[in-house]
This record gives C-alpha cells, structure tokens and sequence, in this order.
C-alpha cells in the first residue's frame, strides 16, 4: 500500500472515480426519485463524462490546479444546484493543495476541509440538514483523527464515517434544497447527494487501496 499518489496517479485517482461515478447512474436516479426529481444519475454522470474528457488533455502542475478544474468541470456539466455544490467541493478543497504534487494525509485532509467549508459558506447547510455536509463532516472529522496513520488505513475510516453519515439522512427531515418541500415525507430516505458524495469517497479510497 502506497503514503501517497504521484501527480499522474492522483489523475488516474480521478478517472477511476469517474468511471465509477458514471456507472452508479441508476442508483443515483433510484435515490432522487424518491425525494426529488430523479435527474441526480443523469446530472452526476454527465458531470463525470466531461471529468473524464478534461483529463484526456490535463497537463497541471499541482493539484490544486487538477483538482479545481474537476470542479469547473462539474459546474459547467451537471447542471443546478448539484453541479454548483459539487463544483464547490472541489474547487474549495483544491485551493489549499497549491504547489502540492503528491496526493497524501496531509492532502486529504486539505481537501476535505477546505472543501467542506466552501460547500458550507456557499449553500449555508449544516449537520442534520440531510445534505451532503452530513456525509463531509465526519469525513473530514476522521481524517483529521486519523493523521498519524498510513494514506490507505485513514481512507478507511474516512469512508466508514462517510457512509455512516450518509445512512444517518435517512432519519433527517429535509431543510434545504429540492427535498425541503417534502417535509415530514422525506424521512425514511437517504438524500441522494449525500450518496454521491459518499461514493466519491469511496472510489478514491478503492483506487488508493490497490495501488
């Protein structure tokens, strides 16, 4: 198991989650449906399609610079507030990686962070508004619990507390966002942001785990 990824890797890092993000469309879409519109799948998978189109030709020095162009990439794609909100992560958590050119600890946690307050400071959610955010703080948590401790192993636990604040929306009531005018209905249901932003995390850490 590697500490960290190389510039090249940490893009192949990126395409990976791309594939896998545009493979999840139908659950994405089973997700929205119940609470939304059910154009999630499709808007995540476009997104991800011109993720993959632009690191055909991507030629940054740093991450911050690969990193914040995913992010542009998915504003000009996905579409709504999903592709602001998701460009945001990105962007937000890019900006800190300046002059960075190895992907490790110290990295991910840059990017969960500084991505994580970016999201907060643009859609103004907060823990328990059944939103995303409940699945980057204790991501973000975690990975700074976790510092000490090989790239691969703090992954793990930044996924266990992604997935585990991604299942606790299923107890929320919706507060902001499509699924706000549910009310009361939208308990019961995992918010389908929180399930991509879940699935990023995961992708990465499958991709960082084999190398």
């Amino acid at each position: 198991m590697k500490d960290s990824l190389t510039l090249a890797e940490t893009k192949e890092m990126f395409r990976y989650v791309a594939r896998e993000m545009i493979a999840s469309q139908n659950q994405l879409t089973n997700a929205d449906r119940a609470i939304g519109d059910g154009d999630h799948g499709v808007g995540m998978s476009r997104g991800f399609e011109a993720v993959l189109s632009m690191l055909e030709d991507e030629d940054s020095t740093d991450l911050k610079g690969l990193v914040g162009k995913i992010g542009m990439s998915l504003i000009t794609s996905v579409g709504g507030a999903a592709g602001i909100i998701f460009g945001t992560w990105f962007i937000g958590g890019g900006k800190g990686l300046a002059g960075k050119k190895v992907f490790d600890a110290e990295s991910l946690v840059i990017f969960l962070q500084e991505g994580l307050r970016a999201v907060q400071e643009r859609g103004k959610a907060k823990t328990g508004d059944k939103t995303m955010v409940d699945v980057m703080i204790p991501a973000s948590i975690a990975a700074m619990q976790s510092f000490d401790k090989p790239l691969p192993l703090i992954f793990e636990q930044v996924v266990q507390a992604a997935q585990g604040g991604m299942k606790n929306t299923r107890l929320m009531v919706a507060s902001v966002g499509k699924a706000k005018t549910l009310g009361e209905r939208s308990l019961g249901y995992v918010d389908p942001g929180a399930i991509s932003a879940s699935l990023i995390l995961y992708y990465m850490y499958e991709y960082i785990k084999e190398k």
